[in-house]
């Protein structure tokens, strides 16, 4: 019987995390990134550093837009990396889901305000 848990036929349980985590935060990543591009380059291009400059940025709708995708994009990319580190480092389970709990309302918490911010430009 033990001849067939080895090797290709070896059954793997648990929860399957790894793949879809590393692929959501290489995802995410790349939105920063091209968003990180963008942002830069139309600020430099327009060669006004005021506030004034800045805020005519994101008058722009589909700005907003960007923007509030990529603060989701680091949200996730921030509860993908924050749930790892609870998973790996605290171990009595009431603890650990209670700081699940705490980092959820935090992140929905910067989601919420980050949109207020947005749409009140």
């Amino acid at each position: 019987m033990a001849q067939n848990n080895i090797g290709s036929k070896r059954l793997v349980v648990g929860a399957h995390y790894g793949l879809r985590d590393w692929m959501a935060q290489r995802m995410t990543a790349v939105i920063m990134a091209v968003y990180t591009v963008i942002l830069l380059v139309w600020f430099f291009a327009a060669k006004d550093f005021s506030y004034e400059g800045w805020a005519s940025i994101f008058s722009h709708q589909w700005m907003k837009l960007a923007t509030f995708v990529t603060l989701l994009a680091v949200f996730y990319h921030a509860w993908v990396g924050v749930r790892d580190i609870w998973m790996d480092y605290v171990k009595p389970v009431g603890v650990r889901l209670a700081l699940y709990a705490l980092t959820i309302v935090w992140l929905l918490a910067c989601a919420g305000y980050a949109a207020q911010i947005l749409w009140r430009v």
